[in-house]
C-alpha cells in the first residue's frame, strides 16, 4: 500500500540516513520472501555469491535455487565471527557478482562497526559488487553499539547495495509476514514483476499493522523495553556459559541468538557413541538433558550450536540447568 511505502521511506530516511523513491522499495512477504526474489531476479548459473560463514541456513539454499554458487568465507571467535575486507578480496573472482552482509547476525550476534563496513564498502565498490544487507536484527542491539547500514556510508555504496528489512524481529511480528528492500529502480522494478506473478501484494491486514509499527508513536519505548530484557537475558547466558566446564560463547552484540562453541565436549563418549559434530552434540541433549537447540553445521560451523534467549528467563534458566548436568555425565 501507499501508506506502508511512505512509512518505510520516512523510516529508512530518519533512522538510517537513506533517501528512496518509492518505486526503489519493493514490500513483499516476509525479508525471506525478498531475499528469494532478488536472487531470482538477480543470478543464474555461472555467477558467484559470497556468504561469510556462520550464516543463516537460508542465504545459501537460496542462491542454489537461483542457480548460482554460493561461495563460503569462513570466520571464527578471533575476528568476531566477521569477514574482513581481506578476507573478502580474496574471494572475488571474475564471476563473483555480490556478497551479502548480516549484521547485528544471526547465528551468532555480531555486528559490524562504521569503520569495518566502511572497509568492506571499498572492496565492493573496487569489484563493483553487489552487498545484500540483511538487516532485520537492527534495533536489537546492547552495549550502546551504534548500528549503522552499510547504504548509509556514502552514495556510491548505497546505489551497490540492496537493504533487506522487515518487521518480524524488531517488532516481534513473525507471523505477519512483512518484509521489504529498498534497491535502484531497476532492481525494484525486475522483482516487482516476479512477485506479481507469483504471490502479488502481501495481505492488506498485516500491511496496515507494519504501518503502525514503523510509525506509532509507542513503538520506540516498546521496542527499547523488549531489548533491555534481551539484555538482561544475554547476561544471564553468558554468565551460565562461563560456569559450563566445555563451553566457550562469544557475547553477542545484537539479535537475540548465542552460539556457543562446544569445543571440549567434542569427542567425548555417550553410551556407545563419540560426540564427532554439532549434530551428535544436538541429539545427546534432546536425548538427555530434552533440551533443542540447532546444531551449528546448518550456519556452516559444526562445533557450536545455535541457543536463542527469544524465551522466558524461567525457560532459560531451566534449560542451562539441564544441559549442565547432561555434559557432567559425559565420559572421555
Amino acid at each position: 500500500t501507499d501508506a506502508l511505502k511512505s512509512a518505510i521511506q520516512t523510516k529508512f530516511k530518519t533512522e538510517n540516513h537513506l533517501s528512496y523513491e518509492k518505486n526503489q522499495i519493493v514490500v513483499s512477504c516476509g525479508a525471506k520472501h525478498s531475499f528469494y526474489n532478488l536472487a531470482q531476479v538477480l543470478w543464474e548459473a555461472g555467477d558467484e555469491i559470497i556468504i561469510p560463514a556462520p550464516y543463516w541456513v537460508s542465504y545459501p539454499e537460496m542462491v542454489v535455487l537461483a542457480g548460482a554458487t554460493p561461495v563460503i568465507v569462513d570466520s571464527d571467535e578471533t575476528t568476531d565471527f566477521k569477514i574482513t575486507p581481506a578476507k573478502l578480496e580474496e574471494a572475488i573472482t571474475p564471476q563473483t557478482r555480490a556478497w551479502i552482509l548480516n549484521s547485528p547476525g544471526n547465528p551468532t550476534g555480531s555486528a559490524y562497526t562504521q569503520e569495518e563496513l566502511a572497509a568492506l564498502a571499498e572492496v565492493t565498490l573496487k569489484h563493483d559488487l553487489l552487498v545484500i544487507s540483511d538487516e532485520i536484527y537492527e534495533k536489537i542491539v546492547f552495549d550502546g553499539f551504534q548500528n549503522i547500514s552499510i547504504a548509509s556510508i556514502g552514495e556510491d555504496i548505497q546505489r551497490n547495495t540492496v537493504v533487506i528489512n522487515g518487521v518480524s524481529k524488531c517488532f516481534a511480528m513473525t507471523g505477519w509476514r512483512i518484509g521489504y528492500f529498498a534497491a535502484e529502480p531497476a532492481i525494484a522494478s525486475a522483482v516487482t514483476k516476479l512477485q506479481g506473478q507469483s504471490t502479488s501484494n502481501p495481505t492488506s491486514i498485516a500491511q496496515a499493522a507494519a504501518v503502525e509499527a514503523l510509525s506509532g508513536a509507542d513503538t520506540p519505548q516498546a521496542v527499547a523495553t523488549m531489548v533491555a530484557e534481551f539484555k538482561v537475558r544475554r547476561d544471564y547466558l553468558m554468565d551460565r556459559y562461563e560456569k559450563i566446564p566445555g563451553i566457550r560463547c562469544y557475547t553477542p552484540v545484537g539479535s537475540f541468538y548465542s552460539f556457543p562453541d562446544f569445543y571440549e565436549i567434542l569427542g567425548k563418549k555417550w553410551r556407545d557413541k563419540t560426540l564427532t559434530g554439532s549434530l551428535d552434540i544436538a541429539e545427546f541433549l534432546l536425548a538427555e538433558a530434552k533440551v533443542a537447540l540447532v546444531p551449528g553445521i546448518a550456519f556452516g560451523a559444526d562445533n557450536n550450536l545455535r541457543l536463542s534467549f527469544a524465551t522466558s528467563m524461567d525457560n532459560i534458566q531451566r534449560g542451562l540447568d539441564r544441559i549442565e548436568q547432561a555434559l557432567a555425565t559425559l565420559t572421555d
